[in-house]
């Protein structure tokens, strides 16, 4: 097995990079926001192209050096398996899972206040119109209560980061080398990755459904980390059923 950085891996630390410091210089960072960071489908702000741009941009140095670390960690030893044709494939499906999945919870949230909106004596075109404006009326708050907030934050939300594609990448590696030992940095107990990885989808998921963060930024996409993970563990279960070489490509 070839040691040190592979090819995909180094590409995909190299355009993350670029990215990072264009959103530094650039406009104080709003324009790089605006033109490729996720935004909610239904905001003016959408493009179809940030489906894809939003898993090279990150909101902080943090963010950015925690996710490549994981990115060389664990995409190396997954890309020297499968070949760089099939490990960028994986990656972006991965990413592009977790963005269905988090855009699809965005519309749950979304769908169930527009909905009572509406049922209140609102229109839908008068509520996209306000919300569109960056405001949103105040009488709301009343009507919708609790779900106020996941309501207009919904609407408002943008996503950045490539955490879904790494949630696949880890399952991936999970999958390859169950026996590898991992362990938190605050928590420096080894765990083997067959009982480590489960469990960070299973609290990311719990985050996801009640809102209570655990490890992560209460800002972090919980449900896209979900949907990274669950794709990855799809193509990992399809591409080893139906493959007679089960996982190199090239």
């Amino acid at each position: 097995m070839r040691q040190g950085i592979t090819d995909a891996v180094k590409h995909l630390l190299i355009i993350n990079v670029v990215m990072y410091v264009g959103t530094m210089l650039i406009g104080n960072g709003e324009a790089f926001y605006e033109w490729f960071a996720l935004y909610f489908p239904k905001n003016p702000l959408f493009h179809p192209w940030q489906v894809v741009t939003h898993m090279f941009m990150h909101g902080g140095f943090m963010h950015i050096l925690f996710n490549m670390f994981a990115l060389w960690m664990f995409g190396t030893a997954v890309e020297q398996i499968f070949g760089w044709k099939k490990f960028l494939t994986f990656y972006l499906l991965s990413g592009l899972g977790a963005a269905v999945i988090q855009v699809a919870f965005l519309y749950f949230q979304f769908n169930t206040g527009l909905e009572t909106l509406i049922e209140a004596g609102a229109s839908q075109a008068e509520v996209l119109s306000i919300l569109g404006e960056g405001k949103y009326n105040t009488a709301w708050k009343s009507i919708l209560g609790d779900n106020f907030q996941s309501f207009v934050g919904a609407f408002n939300s943008t996503m950045v980061g490539a955490s879904g594609a790494i949630m696949g990448v880890l399952v991936a590696f999970g999958m390859l080398f169950p026996e590898s030992k991992l362990m938190l940095i605050f928590l420096p107990i080894p765990i083997k990755a067959k009982y480590f990885i489960p469990a960070i989808i299973a609290l990311d998921l719990f985050s996801g459904l009640t809102g209570q963060s655990i490890f992560s930024p209460s800002n972090t996409a919980y449900m896209a980390h979900v949907g990274g993970a669950l794709t990855g563990f799809l193509l990992m279960y399809f591409w080893k059923k139906n493959e007679s070489d089960k996982y190199r490509w090239n």
